[in-house]
C-alpha cells in the first residue's frame, strides 16, 4: 500500500514475501503430511536424546526456574529495558531511503569524504556546487521537480519579491547544521538586448519597419535559406552575421539596413538598442509564480533538519500577504510515506490482535501475545541505534515484518503452555504448584521448536548485514530491526511469557475460572 518512490522500491519485496508465504502454506497442508507419513515411521527418539536440545535445555532450565520464582523482578527488568529503548527511539532521525554505491571506493572512503574532496578541488568564481548522484537526481527531478534532496518553494505574484525572499531564505538556511549546497534560484537577473525601432527616424531615411525587422532577424537570429538532405537526415541551413559583428551593442548598431532608394543606414540611426534585465526563466505552479531554494542535507538526518529549518524560516522570513512557503524534494516522499505508515502499522496490529482473539478466544490472552510487539521493538531499536541508522521507510518495513515474526513465536509459546496445563487439568483439579510445573514443562520441554522459529529467521537475515553489493544500503536497514528485535523478542517469549502466563492462570485459579483450553500444537 506504499506509494510513489518508496512503493516502487518495496512492492517487489512485498509480493515476493506474500507469494512465498502462500506457497509455504500450501506445501505445509498438502506435501508435508505426506512426507511425514513416509519418512517419520517407526520408533521416534525422545526429545532428551537430541544433543542440541539437551544443550539449550541445560542453559534454559535454571533461567526459567529463576524467573518463575522472581516474577516481579523479571517484569521490572523487562520494563526497564523497554524504558531505555524509548529515548533511543525518540532520538532516531528520519529520512526517506538511502541510495549509495560503494563499488571501487578507496579503503576508508565515505560519501561525505568524496563530496568534500570534490568540492575542494572544483571551485569556480560565480558558480555554486550542488552535489548529488545521477540516478537519484533524475528521480528527484521527475517526481518532485527539484534537483537536490530538498527544496524550499516560495509562491507569490511578483518575480522581484520572490527573488528577494529566496535570497533571504538562502541566508537563513546556510548556517544551519547539516545544510549543504544551499543556493537560491535567481528568478531575475537575465540580460536581454531590447531593440526598439524609431519609426520617425526610419521614415526619414525611407526604410520600412519590416525591412529593419528582417535585418535584425537575419543578422542576429539567423534565417533559414535551405535544407541539406543526407540520406534520411535533414539539416537546416541558416545564414547570419559572424559573431564578431554581433557580439556587442556597438557591433549591432553598425549592422546596415537598406532603404527604398538603396541607401544603407546603420541600425543605431533607426533603432534604440539597450541591454535590460529580466527573468531568465519564469516558473509557475498551482497558478502562482514560484522561486526555489535548492539544498542537500549532510551529516544529519533529514527529518530533524527540516523541523529546525521550518521553525527558523517561520521566525525569520517575513512573507508579504499572498505569499507562502512549501517544502519539496525527498521531504514530499517522506511525508507521504509517514502518513501511509501511520495508517498501515496500527491497521496491521489490529488485524494481528483480531486473529489472536479468534485463536485463543480471549482478549486477555491475545493481549499477552501482543506484548511481544513492544519488546520486539526493544532489540530492534538498540541495534538500529548502534548502527547509526535513521528511521527510513526501509527500517519501518523491517519493524513491520518483525511484528509478525514476534507474534508467531509468542503464539507457539502460549500454545505449548496451554497444552502442558491441559494435561494437568485432565488429571483433576490443579494447584498453584501444578501451574508452575505446567509453565516449566511447556517452556523447557518444547524449547527446540521455539528456538528453530527464531533461528531460521536469523540465519536468513545475518548474511544481509555482511553484504556490500548493490542494494545492500536498502536491505541492511530492513534486516537490522528484525535481527535485534528477534533476539529481544525471543528473550521476552522465553522469559516473560511464562511469567505472565503463571500470573494469569494463578489469578484464574483463585477466581475459579481455570478451565481446559483444548489447544494443540
Amino acid at each position: 500500500m506504499l506509494e510513489g518512490q518508496e512503493g516502487k522500491l518495496f512492492h517487489p519485496l512485498a509480493f515476493t514475501k506474500t507469494f512465498s508465504m502462500t506457497g509455504s502454506a500450501v506445501i505445509a497442508i498438502t506435501l508435508v503430511p505426506v512426507l511425514m507419513y513416509y519418512l517419520m515411521r517407526g520408533r521416534m527418539p525422545r526429545e532428551s536424546a537430541n544433543p542440541v536440545s539437551s544443550f539449550f535445555v541445560g542453559i534454559y532450565s535454571p533461567v526459567i526456574r529463576w524467573v518463575l520464582k522472581w516474577k516481579k523482578t523479571t517484569i521490572v527488568l523487562n520494563i526497564f529495558a523497554l524504558a531505555v529503548a524509548v529515548p533511543l527511539f525518540m532520538r532516531l532521525g528520519s529520512e526517506i531511503i538511502i541510495l549509495k554505491s560503494k563499488e571501487h571506493w578507496r579503503p576508508g572512503m565515505t560519501k561525505e569524504g568524496i563530496v568534500a574532496e570534490l568540492d575542494s578541488r572544483l571551485q569556480q568564481v560565480g558558480v555554486r556546487n550542488g552535489w548529488t548522484q545521477p540516478i537519484i537526481n533524475r528521480i528527484n527531478m521527475l517526481s518532485t521537480g527539484v534537483r537536490t534532496d530538498l527544496g524550499v518553494k516560495i509562491f507569490g505574484s511578483d518575480l522581484n519579491v520572490l527573488r528577494d525572499l529566496a535570497v533571504r531564505a538562502e541566508g537563513i538556511l546556510k548556517p544551519l547544521n547539516g545544510a549543504a549546497d544551499v543556493v537560491a534560484e535567481r528568478v531575475t537577473g537575465g540580460n536581454y538586448i531590447d531593440i526598439d525601432i524609431d519609426r520617425e527616424a526610419a521614415a526619414r531615411y525611407g526604410i520600412k519597419v519590416g525591412d529593419i525587422q528582417d535585418v535584425i532577424e537575419t543578422a542576429l537570429g539567423g534565417e533559414m535559406i535551405s535544407t541539406s538532405v543526407e540520406g534520411r537526415n535533414r539539416f537546416p541551413i541558416r545564414i547570419r552575421y559572424l559573431r564578431d559583428y554581433r557580439d556587442n551593442i556597438t557591433a549591432i548598431g553598425h549592422i546596415l539596413a537598406g532603404g527604398m532608394d538603396g541607401t544603407q543606414v546603420p541600425l543605431s540611426l533607426v533603432t534604440r538598442i539597450r541591454v535590460s534585465t529580466g527573468a531568465p526563466e519564469i516558473n509557475s505552479e498551482g497558478g502562482l509564480l514560484r522561486s526555489l531554494v535548492y539544498l542537500n542535507v549532510r551529516g544529519r538526518d533529514m527529518g530533524s533538519f527540516v523541523t529546525e529549518a521550518k521553525a527558523r524560516l517561520e521566525k525569520e522570513l517575513k512573507l508579504p500577504p499572498g505569499y507562502y512557503v512549501t517544502w519539496s524534494g525527498q521531504w514530499e516522499n517522506q511525508v507521504r510515506a509517514k502518513e501511509r505508515l501511520q495508517l498501515l502499522i496500527p491497521l496491521g496490529l489490529v488485524i494481528i490482535f483480531i486473529l489472536l482473539y479468534f485463536t485463543f478466544r480471549s482478549a486477555l490472552e491475545a493481549s499477552m501475545v501482543m506484548l511481544s510487539v513492544p519488546f520486539a521493538l526493544v532489540g530492534g531499536v538498540y541495534l538500529v541505534s548502534a548502527l547509526g541508522y535513521n528511521l527510513s521507510v526501509a527500517v519501518w518495513v523491517g519493524f513491520i515484518a518483525l511484528y509478525g515474526i514476534a507474534v508467531e513465536t509468542g503464539v507457539v509459546m502460549v500454545i505449548y503452555l496451554h497444552e502442558a496445563l491441559d494435561k494437568k487439568l485432565l488429571n483433576g483439579p490443579c494447584t498453584r504448584q501444578d501451574i508452575y510445573d505446567a509453565a516449566y514443562e511447556g517452556a523447557v520441554l518444547r524449547l527446540r521448536p521455539k528456538l528453530m522459529t527464531v533461528a531460521v529467521a536469523l540465519l536468513g537475515l545475518v548474511p544481509i548485514m555482511r553484504s556490500s553489493g548493490t542494494g545492500a544500503e536498502v536491505m541492511k536497514p530492513i534486516a537490522a530491526p528484525m535481527i535485534g528485535g528477534m533476539i529481544s523478542s525471543a528473550v521476552h517469549v522465553l522469559v516473560m511469557t511464562p511469567v505472565i502466563f503463571v500470573l494469569m492462570k494463578t489469578r484464574d485459579l483463585k477466581k475459579g475460572r481455570l478451565h481446559y483450553s483444548g489447544m494443540k500444537h
